[in-house]
């Protein structure tokens, strides 16, 4: 009997395939035919799963998103039943970073989706509304942060969000090796203890 392909699984290939293109060899190699020979596959068998280079690009970067929110999933198993919203964020923004290899390639897969989002409007539609939905999650725990308590009720939400996205720029800080990672954190946990400075005075 013919082998069944499983379809997702194949694809998955073709993602991580694609992830190792950037993370070795650059955006400028991303092609197709780069793609299909990392994975094994013919470039036909590769058009049969992803009609353009985009369409290719945006299933990369949703696997990459699912891959980093599982990451983000185990870590707060770690941190137990009810963890503190400040180990919460911690944990959501240093997975984020390049500071692991699984993290430092889902990292350069998204540089080189933003890359392409400036460029073709269906992946630039497909990337924002990605940013729009993590962004929001991010404010939605610093709102119930500050009403539970544990960050000042003058802070604002908003910029509150704003400011700890920010610290996602250290990306290419650090993969160009101009700070290093234990400075990198060093901030964060300074950023974190000044945002829930006065915990529990109302």
């Amino acid at each position: 009997m013919p082998k069944q392909v499983d379809h997702r699984e194949r694809r998955e290939t073709i993602a991580r395939a694609l992830w190792r293109v950037v993370e070795q060899r650059g955006v400028a190699h991303l092609t197709m035919r780069e793609v299909a020979q990392e994975a094994g596959i013919s470039h036909g068998a590769l058009q049969h799963y992803f009609a353009s280079r985009g369409a290719m690009l945006s299933f990369a970067m949703d696997f990459a998103a699912e891959q980093t929110s599982l990451r983000v999933g185990r870590g707060l198993q770690e941190l137990g039943d009810r963890p503190h919203p400040r180990d919460v964020l911690r944990l959501m923004l240093t997975e984020t970073l390049p500071l692991h290899a699984d993290a430092r390639a889902t990292s350069r897969m998204s540089a080189a989706y933003v890359l392409e989002a400036l460029h073709d409007e269906d992946v630039h539609a497909r990337a924002r509304d990605g940013l729009l939905q993590g962004r929001a999650l991010v404010e939605q725990l610093i709102r119930q942060a500050i009403a539970d308590g544990h960050i000042p009720p003058d802070r604002d939400p908003a910029t509150e969000t704003n400011l700890l996205l920010a610290l996602t720029g250290f990306t290419p800080l650090i993969e160009l090796d101009v700070i290093d990672t234990r400075d990198v954190l060093t901030a964060v946990d300074q950023y974190l203890d000044r945002l829930f400075t006065g915990e529990g005075q109302q």
